[in-house]
């Protein structure tokens, strides 16, 4: 089977590409170019050169031949403008999720189109197919898990999809990059939103929106502890870079008119917690559930589900009821739902 793989530079690509190898499937490498660094190159260190330099050592060790590929440009219109209209309302985008399903699975997979029978990454997830039907499954290790990144594939997109590592845990891909003396089989793991490498968010955020000040204010009592430099800095549930003494303070609220960032301190922010909460935007992997249906919820990226009610409101809008309380539910970003192991789809909170 003729395979292209996405080869970032990093240990995860690299040993699902031999895997791949290893399982007798004809492998091309795609390294795509899509960070901004060129552009904004004067705000940090550019990493995009060094991951090349790890991924044409890989290609060069395991015999594969390595293709780049610029998408830039389609990157910036898009996704990035996509994050900053977000984050210029106040909201909190997860531009990460719209990479993969827009770019990496989605213009790519157009570009390749028909010379390839699959497409391959290093993604901490699994594909299943059952009564033709292909299912999102999570990764059995809950902390490298990435389903909440994969949650608006398709059904064409997932029949045509491998994760090569997907059903294994971290510390077993880097005993087999080790096994493997693979070049990178010590680099550390890159963090972060993905086309922004190693230039600081902030940063990024700052020379698009530029600032604007405003007051940090107590919920609690409406005295001023502090200036903020623009609201598309912070996000609902932030404790650091607050730059506050006598914490933790926690992000509670934002008011983008009045231009305020509400904060409450450790002991109180519970109280600001919401059990509810309504989702729009909602795309599901493989059919929509019943119209009331008991699942589970990220409401972020982590290792955490929660148990939640799902109810339709309308076509496009669903009620979420959290067993439990969540102190960091913020408008903008995503809601990804679960049954047992399979990722259904998400949603954008309101």
């Amino acid at each position: 089977m003729e395979v292209a793989l996405l080869l970032s530079g990093g240990v995860d690509s690299s040993v699902a590409l031999h895997r791949l190898k290893q399982a007798g499937h004809q492998v091309t490498a795609f390294y795509l170019k899509i960070w901004l660094e060129d552009e904004l190159a004067f705000l940090g260190d550019c990493p995009w050169e060094d991951d090349l330099k790890y991924a044409r050592a890989v290609c060069a060790q395991a015999g594969v031949p390595l293709r780049i590929v610029a998408l830039q440009t389609e990157y910036q219109e898009r996704v990035v403008s996509y994050a900053l209209t977000e984050l210029k309302a106040g909201r909190t985008p997860s531009p990460d999720i719209l990479c993969n399903s827009w770019i990496k699975f989605g213009l790519f997979l157009e570009k390749i189109e028909p010379t390839f029978e699959k497409i391959a990454s290093g993604h901490y997830a699994r594909v299943e197919e059952r009564s033709g039907q292909f299912n999102l499954l999570r990764s059995p290790d809950p902390v490298k898990d990435q389903t909440y990144f994969l949650s608006r594939l398709t059904q064409t997109q997932l029949s045509r999809i491998l994760f090569p590592i997907g059903h294994l845990t971290k510390t077993e891909v880097r005993e087999q990059a080790h096994a493997l003396q693979l070049p990178n089989r010590d680099r550390r793991d890159s963090q972060g939103i993905c086309f922004l490498g190693k230039i600081k968010y902030p940063e990024f955020v700052r020379f698009h929106l530029g600032e604007k000040k405003g007051e940090v204010v107590n919920i609690e009592t409406g005295e001023k502890l502090a200036e903020h430099q623009g609201v598309w800095f912070h996000t609902v549930g932030q404790r650091k870079g607050l730059g506050m003494g006598g914490g933790p303070w926690y992000v509670v609220k934002k008011d983008l008119p009045s231009n305020v960032v509400y904060v409450a301190h450790s002991e109180n922010y519970l109280q600001h917690a919401r059990l509810e909460f309504t989702v729009s935007n909602v795309h599901w992997t493989n059919g929509e559930p019943a119209e009331t249906v008991l699942l589970e919820v990220k409401v972020r990226h982590s290792p955490r589900l929660e148990k939640c009610r799902l109810s339709r409101l309308t076509s496009d809008r669903w009620q979420v009821s959290l067993q439990e309380k969540d102190q960091g539910i913020a408008s903008g970003q995503s809601a990804v739902f679960y049954d047992g192991q399979c990722c259904l789809g998400s949603g954008v909170i309101d």
